[in-house]
């Protein structure tokens, strides 16, 4: 082919190139917007409007683990904006937002975790995982620990991917039963639906610290940390931790935030139990097969882990995640 040919197709392509029309884009949100996108979202919500925020066309929506359209579920539920308990993790990188909430839905309170991902501008997917409240007087569930939203010093801070993995690392301790498989500070405090799971044991607290039940009798069964207490093999009947998903992580907060799916299978009902006297072995004749779709928030400095919020339901064994 003669070079006056090569330049003239050359400059036919960058015609063409010039004169098409210019794609638009919507600019990345950064953290403030994105905090502000949860904030209208919850208020679109209560409105039961989705036009109150910009929803792409081909939007997916997943509450409960189950498929919805713009219009169904909370949208038409819905009925109070979160007020004190509140924690937001805006991811500027992931373009993500997510958090756990207390919503009003059908005029009762009820604890939300929920994700938006946007791209270019848009909402492309939402996520809601929805917890009734048993006790609304709850004192856990009346507002935020005070530590989670306080912004880290520069240095005590954690890069993004460092929370990242620190949060990922939570996964592989609960699920190989291996305290030492994640970076638990000595003053790592764990809730899950309200309740306190970690630190555990102690005369005052009984094992599980559930508001208003009696004190557990003398025993030589100590404090336990978020660290031994994984060592003792009490999450055994665990059989896997899948779909895991760190989606967001903030580094002003520390806090990062992600979704899972545990699997129980039953199959085995007793397992021994380590280093706990008068204990050796957990009974679970009664447990029938279930799975617990997930949501836990992690408060990180230094490199550990120091505070989580959780929220879990219980679905069928081998639920589908809605995301298939």
């Amino acid at each position: 082919m003669k070079k006056a040919t090569l330049v003239v197709l050359f400059s036919v392509a960058m015609l063409a190139i010039l004169a098409a029309p210019a794609q638009s884009f919507g600019a990345p949100l950064d953290r403030a917007a994105l905090i502000k996108l949860a904030d209208n979202y919850f208020a679109a919500l209560v409105a039961h409007n989705p036009k109150g925020v910009p929803l792409a066309d081909n939007v997916k929506m997943v509450e409960q683990i189950k498929r919805i359209k713009p219009g169904e579920g909370l949208w038409k539920t819905a009925t109070a904006v979160p007020t004190n308990f509140k924690i937001v993790i805006p991811d500027p990188v992931s373009q993500e937002v997510g958090g756990i909430v207390i919503l009003g839905i059908g005029g009762k309170p009820a604890q939300l975790g929920f994700r938006l991902k946007v791209e270019d501008g848009k909402i492309t997917e939402t996520e809601h995982l929805i917890v009734e409240i048993s006790n609304p007087d709850n004192p856990m569930l009346q507002s935020v620990r005070p530590g989670i939203p306080l912004e880290i010093p520069y240095e005590y801070r954690d890069s993004r991917g460092r929370l990242i993995w620190i949060a990922k690392s939570y996964y592989d301790a609960l699920d190989l039963n291996n305290g030492s498989l994640s970076p638990f500070a000595s003053d790592c405090e764990r809730r899950e639906n309200g309740m306190r799971t970690a630190p555990s044991g102690g005369p005052s607290l009984g094992g599980v610290s559930i508001p208003g039940s009696k004190p557990a009798p003398p025993s030589l069964y100590g404090m336990q940390d978020c660290t031994t207490q994984l060592n003792t093999g009490t999450f055994q009947y665990i059989d896997t931790i899948e779909h895991r998903r760190v989606f967001a992580a903030d580094e002003v907060t520390g806090l990062a935030v992600g979704f899972s799916h545990f699997h129980h299978s039953m199959k085995q009902k007793k397992f021994t139990i380590l280093n706990v006297p008068g204990r050796e072995e957990s009974d679970m004749s009664n447990q029938q097969p279930f799975d617990m779709p997930a949501m836990h928030i992690y408060k990180i400095w230094g490199g550990q882990i120091h505070e989580i919020e959780a929220i879990g339901i219980v679905t069928d064994y081998n639920s589908p995640t809605g995301w298939e």
